[in-house]
């Protein structure tokens, strides 16, 4: 019966690349990145000199790694092969390879590449923003202080002029292993990463003076966060690859923006509706009239019919906030508050009392029934 890997053979005449690291088909990670690393050190051409197929046998190795090491990219190539899967992985890049064998082999290049990559650390920056610019979606600038790449070594952690030496602890293999013995005279063994180069199987033999071996330096740095439209108090905006810069090169970590928006003196929000109070004067309300009230993009007119109450609620249709994923915006919803006015002049007081002689000040009905209850609730 055929396996898998024959199948793909047969049908895309590619090599195999469990073949190529001599490890079977359900080997475990740990096992593919000990047979990478002793196949790398077997085929570099620094160790072949004049061999001229090394370089080819050292290309296949490391394209072998870069498949099956990543979990995503090794499934797809046990379904479909080396062409399968999106993209496929020919356009694999054999650039970085040589960096991290010249730090097993004493070489200067352009610094050792990480083995085992220390991420850096995410970094958290909260940012208050006015209710006009949640609504407009603006740019913001922030200052944050993190760990960049060191400006004198420009992150390889070396003073300069100085060459990487294979690391005494593990000898250039990056990773250490820990026998003990067990019950019935059985031994066991481990691995794990070097601590004294972080897997990367050299250490600086002279450190940079100014960061002392750690390619890193903390640099407070203006950055620019685009607010987007119709954003949210407590919401998140992850911008990846501005936190903390790495270690030796690996990659930086995200910087998150905790967004909030501040109380509005004018609206009350409610997702994407905008709630507003106004002021209308008595006389207004009365007679009807035309009133200007604030909006987002300015002031806006509200048409009172004449006879409106205290309480009364008016649309302004697509004036509140715009919705984060559609774009639509929302309404804006006044509420008008009749005033009565407080301090009158002796002709006012005139007229409105010649309006109460005439009835004008009676509310009809619904005086009526709240004098019915009140009886009622009197016992009368």
């Amino acid at each position: 019966m055929e396996s898998g890997g024959e199948r793909h053979r047969m049908m895309r005449g590619q090599k195999d690349y469990y073949e190529i690291l001599r490890v079977p088909r359900d080997a475990t990670s740990e096992e593919i990145k000990r047979a990478y690393r002793r196949l790398a050190r077997e085929c570099h051409p620094d160790v072949n000199p004049g061999d001229a197929s090394a370089e080819t046998r050292f290309k296949d190795v490391a394209a072998a790694y870069e498949v099956l090491s990543d979990p995503q990219k090794r499934s797809r190539y046990d379904r479909f092969g080396a062409a399968g899967g999106r993209g496929g992985f020919s356009d694999f890049d054999f650039g970085g390879f040589g960096d991290l064998f010249e730090s097993f082999f004493g070489g200067m290049g352009r610094g050792a590449r990480v083995e085992v990559e220390e991420r850096g650390a995410d970094l958290q920056h909260d940012l208050e923003i006015t209710l006009a610019e949640a609504a407009s979606g603006v740019p913001r600038m922030i200052s944050v202080s993190r760990m960049r790449a060191c400006s004198m070594c420009e992150g390889s952690g070396a003073k300069a002029g100085s060459r990487p030496m294979t690391c005494p602890i593990c000898h250039g293999a990056g990773e250490v292993r820990h026998t003990s013995s067990g019950v019935f005279g059985m031994h066991f063994a481990t691995v794990s990463t070097c601590e004294k180069c972080r897997g990367r199987g050299a250490v600086e033999s002279d450190p940079c003076p100014n960061c002392y071996g750690t390619g890193r330096e903390r640099r407070s740095e203006q950055i620019t966060v685009q607010v987007p439209k119709g954003i949210e108090s407590g919401m998140i905006l992850r911008l990846r690859g501005e936190g903390d810069a790495g270690l030796h090169g690996a990659p930086a970590g995200d910087l998150h923006v905790n967004v909030e928006v501040a109380d509005d003196p004018f609206f009350e929000r409610r997702g994407t509706e905008l709630i507003c109070e106004a002021p209308v004067a008595f006389t207004t309300a009365a007679l009807g009239g035309t009133i200007t009230v604030p909006s987002l993009s300015g002031v806006s007119e509200v048409r009172i019919p004449a006879g409106s109450q205290s309480g009364t609620v008016f649309r302004l249709r697509s004036k509140g906030m715009p919705d984060m994923r559609s774009g639509r915006c929302g309404d804006q919803h006044v509420v008008i508050r009749v005033v009565v006015p407080t301090h009158l002049t002796g002709e006012q007081r005139r007229l409105l009392e010649k309006l109460a002689q005439a009835g004008g000040d009676h509310v009809g009905d619904g005086e009526r029934r709240f004098l019915d209850r009140l009886k009622e609730a009197l016992g009368g």
